[in-house]
């Protein structure tokens, strides 16, 4: 293969650019730098203190935000006032000239309709003046593969990335006789049709792969909770044993302080010989029916969530502080994908000694998010290797559950409250206003659960999680 040189004209200097080259071309074409065909030219910022108008003055404005599929949008005009135009008139853009956005969206190519002819152009895109060139060809060659990945190459950060007037005019193109990009651009139209047909048929594809996906994990979950997805086995014991254990560990926590006594006063729900639910309190005993929204096996049993828990309760509002020592957890954090630490911000330092310990958040935490719509009852799971930092807290819409997990998994716990029995009501569970719903620390606490044996637990997690992974490929 030969090698590829370029010539400095005005310097004489001859150098080696082999490693520039991506591909061969065929006999006839050229690599050559944009620079070389055409001129880059910058945009204008309207000046400090004026804005745009959608009153139609005769001089319109292109931003980046209307540049859209190789072209403008066309939907949303706007306009500069004639003392404006005056001042940046010599900033504007023909039908002839292509456009690229140097800011915020970076590399994007487009043609400019009839309708902004001359229009005036932003700082944020630049236009590209060119001869013997097709429009078109040129557009499809700068939106390629092998343009774009320099534009990637390029970009500079000053401040927040922008692709500067240098780097556009050193971008390397192949260039074939103009007859042939005719012949070109005629062919890719020709194809364009079934290239758009296939993409539409991918995405719905992709959707509905998603959907399904999103279905049977519903489903699969749905059958764990209800103890459907994994068999009985008569050797793990009951759940009402592992409430036994559990009571004796409160016993312990409460006589090492740990606990408040008034934590071992729990709830007994049983079903009667009438068929019916019934919870007692003390001396109390309550029909419950009506809260029961499914069957479990004979070896569960339904628990309120604050008799399996050593700890509920909802995180501090925070001093927040731009040193980055000690994150806190707010909804953000908190993504059915996952817990994310770095969406999280950051607790003043000083303000540490004023969370208990009980507060920092340990492995294996629920934390729910308990108010607004949209993210209301999305949960997530602590997990300290996630945690680059010495600690975490959680802030005032993220309510902590920390279960007993000696005898409760999380894991489990997150399941129940990902599934449909949960996730369907949760906001006929809130309280508040529309905008305002949240769920309060007691409705948390009086959440009622199904709990299987805790060898049990262990069997539905593991095969919740083996299922998921052959779903996901």
């Amino acid at each position: 293969m030969s090698s590829y040189y370029e010539k400095f004209l005005a310097t004489g200097e001859v150098k080696c650019i082999d490693e520039e080259i991506p591909f061969e071309i065929p006999q006839g074409w050229e690599w050559e730098k944009l620079g070389n065909i055409a001129s880059i030219c910058g945009g204008k910022r309207i000046p400090v203190g004026q804005s745009l108008t959608t009153v139609n003055t005769g001089h319109k404005y292109i931003r980046v935000t209307d540049m859209k599929n190789h072209s403008v949008n066309s939907n949303d005009i706007h306009y500069i006032t004639e003392d404006i135009y005056q001042k940046i008139k010599a900033y504007y853009i023909s039908k002839e000239d292509l456009y690229i956005t140097v800011a915020g969206t970076i590399g994007h190519i487009g043609e400019i309709p009839e309708e902004f002819d001359n229009a005036n152009l932003t700082e944020n895109a630049n236009k590209i003046v060119f001869r013997q060139m097709d429009k078109k060809f040129l557009m499809y060659c700068l939106s390629s593969d092998v343009v774009q990945s320099q534009i990637t190459a390029f970009i500079t950060k000053v401040g927040q990335p922008k692709l500067a007037i240098m780097r556009i005019q050193n971008l390397l193109i192949p260039v074939p006789p103009l007859k042939e990009q005719f012949r070109i651009v005629n062919a890719i139209n020709l194809t364009m049709p079934f290239v758009d047909r296939y993409e539409s048929l991918s995405n719905d594809l992709s959707k509905l792969n998603i959907s399904i996906f999103e279905l049977l994990k519903k489903s699969i979950l749905q059958e764990a909770i209800q103890g459907k997805l994994v068999p009985q086995i008569q050797a793990e014991g009951t759940a009402q044993e592992l409430l036994a254990e559990i009571h004796k560990e409160k016993e312990l926590l409460v006589k090492e302080g740990k606990l408040k006594k008034s934590s071992l006063i729990d709830s007994i729900i049983y079903k009667g010989d009438d068929n019916k639910y019934w919870e007692k309190n003390g001396t109390e005993i309550v029909c419950i029916d009506d809260e029961i929204p499914f069957e479990i096996p004979t070896t569960w049993i339904w628990v309120r969530l604050d008799g399996i828990c050593s700890y509920i309760q909802r995180g501090k509002s925070p001093k927040y502080s731009p040193i980055k020592k000690y994150p806190v957890i707010a909804q953000k954090c908190n993504q059915w994908a996952g817990f994310c630490i770095d969406k999280a911000q950051f607790i003043d330092p000083n303000s540490l000694s004023s969370y208990s310990e009980e507060r920092l958040l340990q492995d294996g935490d629920l934390m729910w998010n308990s108010t607004g719509l949209g993210t209301l009852g999305r949960m997530a799971i602590y997990q300290s290797a996630l945690n680059p930092y010495e600690l975490a807290v959680a802030d005032s819409h993220v309510t902590v559950i920390r279960p007993l997990k000696a005898h409760v998994l999380s894991q489990y716990l997150y399941y129940y409250f990902a599934s449909d029995t949960v996730q369907s009501v949760i906001e006929d569970k809130s309280d508040g206003s529309t905008k305002q719903k949240e769920l309060s620390t007691t409705t948390v606490k009086n959440y009622l659960v199904p709990i299987p044996p805790y060898r049990e637990q262990q069997r539905i997690v593991e095969k919740v999680k083996a299922v998921t992974s052959i779903m996901r490929g």
